[in-house]
């Protein structure tokens, strides 16, 4: 029998107060596997991730592990072990660097192992060691990027959850960044559900893909099987 997917997802609806953003989503992350979300802003892409960690109020069944996240909050969904880097990178403009990390590891209590965590962050993202006291909000766009992933490594995940990383960052950054996620990947084995616009980035780093539109998924497949269908591209990509 096949092992069951790390994320799976059926039939979700999420909403705000009255307004239904989603309308039963499914999907799912294989272990190790990089996953791409993709669609228009207002697709629902960030209301995907939100409902994945509990913060918008939800119907259907997430589980993660084997284990049900329904009816948990975000802080039960980061010591499962998922990293959620939200759209604008959520870093602490007025703490450090440092301080950023830290709190990456506030649900982590054994400091040697979080010592070693930053080692291995460091080893990633070299510049952090050198500018740990630097306050995160003298920090460029594509740094502050970086830091926020950082922070999410900070807590040893099994998944990452990144909206819209490349947003406002310049294309050679992106690369960068596309590039750092997929060596993170294959090394530590972190297992990534990515939600961009920037499709063509995405699709060259997943080995899957989801397309949602109106808060409904409309094509899922193997990204480099979609990144070949000139019919999908147009009406779904957008180039």
């Amino acid at each position: 029998m096949a092992a069951a997917p790390l994320l799976e997802v059926s039939d979700l609806h999420a909403s705000y107060g009255e307004i239904e953003a989603l309308h039963g989503i499914a999907l799912g992350v294989e272990r190790g596997a990089i996953v791409a979300l993709l669609g228009a802003n207002g697709a629902g892409k960030t209301s995907t991730l939100r409902a994945i960690t509990g913060v918008v109020k939800t119907k259907g069944t997430v589980r993660f592990g084997g284990n049900a996240l329904n009816g948990h909050g975000p802080e039960d969904a980061a010591r499962l072990g998922i990293a959620h880097v939200p759209e604008g990178r959520g870093t602490m403009g007025a703490l450090t660097v440092w301080e950023n990390l830290m709190l990456g590891a506030y649900t982590r209590r054994d400091r040697k192992r979080v010592l070693g965590s930053y080692e291995r962050v460091v080893g990633y993202f070299p510049w952090l060691a050198e500018r740990k006291k630097q306050l995160a909000g003298t920090l460029s766009g594509g740094e502050q990027q970086m830091l926020a992933i950082a922070r999410g490594l900070m807590m040893e995940p099994q998944l990452m959850l990144l909206d819209e990383p490349s947003l406002g960052l310049a294309p050679i950054v992106v690369r960068e960044i596309f590039a750092l996620l997929k060596t993170i990947n294959a090394r530590d084995g972190v297992s990534i559900l990515v939600a961009e616009q920037n499709t063509t980035v995405a699709l060259e780093a997943a080995t899957h893909a989801y397309v949602l539109e109106t808060g409904r998924i409309v094509v899922s497949g193997e990204s480099q099987a979609l990144l070949r269908d000139d019919g999908i591209r147009r009406s779904y990509l957008g180039y």
